[in-house]
């Protein structure tokens, strides 16, 4: 698969209505847009895209995902996708969002995700496979094992780290590589700084989501000049962007595990980053909900805090978010 640089991530155009979607995915197309990624976890984003894709005779690379862990429900949830996208064939169909050594076991053992990839491939329905997940330290492992295709990492200049752990090593193997998060789940807002310095790093492609097409023509106009070079100016502005956010935002790295009463703490710590892509909606979802629900079970005992390397208040965190959560659904 050759495509451009920048593509779209299809998570924002849940949270606007079906009309404003579609008309953002389109005029994103019609601009150049060669490569689309998306979700069976997304909602209404599929479905979407779909809509739009029938409205143009342009050729687009169709990324989507399935976060079951199982061949029968990875097979599955690809039916539904075809329905949704109304296709026949899905160009990259990945494991969506796995996250750690037991999930990848899962995923990888008899009966796992990967097999019911490999059939898919085998029987024409899709081209390729690959992985998502958060956790570098699998990412490692996964490529190390050179089992999937493509893999889906986080990275921005608030989470860097992909450049030295992942980055060389699947490009030796030439695993594709789809960078996500460019905006850090909209911890960065300048967006001139956010492409810049993702596509500034040569091999992978980056997905930025938007909901209008005015955002998607700044972010498009950054990606068109070609000239992604950091210069000594923006770097300090990097830097005092990173200070800002040093000791409030969570790397999902899930060294602070496992929790004494089972919160999935980066879940937690990143629901004003799903709200923000996602739409109050979001709230609720059964993961999203369920994670709350637990959080607020929370005992203050500290234990994460003595395993999170970043040093974040992990706990007060956990407090301010459910507070956050619920002044959210009162006013909704």
């Amino acid at each position: 698969m050759e495509v451009n640089r920048m593509g779209f991530g299809g998570i924002p155009i849940q949270r606007v209505d079906e009309k404003q979607a579609v008309e953002t995915v389109l005029h994103a197309v019609e601009k150049g847009v060669d490569f689309i990624d998306t979700s069976r976890a997304y909602t209404t984003s599929e479905r979407r895209i779909g809509i739009a894709l029938k409205q143009t005779n342009k050729r687009v690379i169709i990324a989507s995902k399935s976060p079951q862990k199982t061949s029968d429900g990875v097979m599955a949830d690809w039916e539904k996708s075809i329905n949704d996208l109304q296709l026949d064939r899905i160009d990259l169909y990945q494991a969506h969002f796995v996250r750690d050594k037991e999930d990848y076991l899962r995923v990888t053992g008899p009966g796992g995700a990967l097999e019911g990839l490999r059939k898919l491939k085998e029987q024409g329905k899709i081209g390729h496979f690959g992985m998502t997940s958060h956790n570098l330290d699998l990412l490692e492992l996964v490529i190390n094992d050179g089992l999937f295709e493509t893999i889906m990492v986080c990275y921005s200049f608030i989470e860097p780290l992909a450049e030295e752990k992942i980055f060389p090593k699947a490009i030796e193997k030439n695993i594709g590589i789809i960078a996500m998060k460019s905006f850090s789940g909209g911890f960065i807002d300048n967006a001139n700084l956010a492409i810049k310095y993702a596509l500034s790093q040569p091999g992978i492609v980056i997905i930025p989501g938007v909901d209008n097409t005015s955002d998607f023509d700044k972010n498009w106009a950054i990606f068109e000049k070609g000239e992604w070079s950091i210069t000594n100016e923006e770097k300090r502005q990097i830097e005092d962007i990173r200070k800002s956010v040093d000791k409030v935002f969570c790397r999902r790295c899930d060294y602070c595990q496992p929790c004494t009463e089972n919160i999935p703490i980066q879940q937690v710590l990143g629901i004003r980053s799903v709200v923000k892509r996602m739409g109050i909606q979001a709230l609720n979802t059964g993961w999203i909900k369920m994670g709350i629900e637990i959080a607020e079970k929370c005992t203050e005992c500290g234990e994460c805090m003595t395993r999170c390397p970043y040093g974040l208040p992990i706990p007060d965190l956990i407090k301010e978010n459910i507070k956050w959560v619920k002044d959210q659904v009162g006013s909704a």
